[in-house]
């Protein structure tokens, strides 16, 4: 990390992104024909976020969660979760050793810098909950023992739509820690057909390997913290998120992590275009991913169908960011597609009605 501070801000930017090139050719080479799915994953592992991947059965959920762990030189584990899953084959469990005559830690599937958490609302909520301290401070209490979780981490969970049988929603409080929730959706007939060629012999998972060393990931993550923010876009990230909770279709607005979360988003998103300044563009194209899993319509809204106005022409969607989460929610099945489309819409509207802050790059 030293050795990264003395160089030049350009010349940073540059490895930044020659690494992320390496990082999205490996999750091309898997996921076909979601280009867009494979950035906004990249943006969440380099904003030190958690991912959640949402759709039906069968689309690449879990393909998608291994091939971006496997791109990175990091430890890697893999949670299944199912309705009989305990908390401590998460966090872990003090065993006793008869030979110490003392009580010892054994690690869970947790304690690693990517967790996979396969079908994550297939478990109970009780199961669930054990995630929530890992998520947002980085660390397991077990016994009144507090272990830290190494840098970087992050969950990339999946989830089946609350409608498939044998699947349990997940809390607010869990959805919130969630930096983005992406849907995959139906590839279209080249990607598919390309998938058929592409996996006759084996899969394309065996033929990735680690492009990123844990270290050149660190240096990576430092230099999307260094991306400047001035005063009046993050003020234009507050006024979005104030709408949302003030909103007469919405019932629970996001919370201020939510801001947080896509302020540092937005820094990543940035240094991908290779600028080292946030634009309010930033902003617009991550406010579907970043913050629609995390409101709640009323259930007027709901029942109706309405959210409350016409769309501005122009407004959010117009980013490659924002438009493939957007489409994503529309290709996924299931009456909770509905739900999502509303939630888009309505995030469109509050968009479009908020002033954009006209301002230079830097103060």
């Amino acid at each position: 990390m030293a050795g990264a501070a003395d160089q030049p801000f350009d010349v940073e930017l540059a490895e930044f992104g020659r690494l992320s090139m390496a990082i999205l050719e490996n999750l091309q080479k898997v996921i076909n024909g979601k280009g867009e799915i494979a950035t906004l994953s990249l943006v969440v592992l380099l904003a030190e976020g958690h991912l959640l991947v949402e759709d039906v059965p069968g689309v690449g959920k879990t393909t998608l969660a291994k091939a971006l762990a496997r791109s990175v030189g990091c430890t890697v584990s893999r949670i299944q979760f199912t309705p009989d899953l305990l908390p401590s084959d998460v966090t872990g469990v003090s065993i006793y050793n008869q030979h110490e005559r003392e009580f010892e830690f054994k690690p869970g599937a947790i304690f690693a810098n990517i967790v996979i958490a396969d079908e994550i609302n297939r478990a109970s909520p009780k199961t669930q909950s054990a995630l929530l301290e890992c998520m947002e401070e980085r660390q397991v209490s077990i016994d009144g023992q507090t272990y830290f979780l190494e840098p970087p981490f992050s969950v990339v969970a999946t989830q089946n739509p609350i409608e498939m049988e044998g699947t349990y929603a997940l809390p607010e409080a869990q959805r919130d820690r969630f930096m983005v929730r992406v849907s995959m959706g139906y590839p279209d007939a080249r990607a598919e057909l390309a998938m058929l060629h592409n996996r006759e012999q084996q899969s394309p998972l065996d033929q990735i390997d680690a492009v990123v060393t844990r270290q050149q990931l660190g240096r990576m993550i430092e230099t999307a913290r260094s991306v400047f923010v001035s005063p009046a876009v993050e003020q234009y990230a507050v006024n979005i998120a104030q709408a949302t909770r003030r909103d007469p279709d919405i019932r629970l607005g996001v919370s201020p992590r939510a801001t947080l979360h896509l302020v540092r988003a937005a820094k990543v998103a940035a240094a991908l275009a290779g600028r080292e300044f946030v634009l309010p563009d930033d902003i617009d194209a991550l406010v579907i991913p970043v913050l629609a899993h995390r409101l709640l319509l009323t259930r007027r809204s709901l029942s109706d169908n309405r959210v409350g106005g016409p769309v501005g022409a122009g407004s959010l969607g117009s980013g490659s960011l924002g438009s493939a989460a957007s489409a994503g929610n529309a290709a996924s099945a299931g009456t909770g597609s509905g739900g999502h489309r509303i939630v888009d819409e309505v995030l469109r509207r509050i968009v479009a009605n908020t002033p954009v802050p006209l301002v230079a790059a830097r103060a």
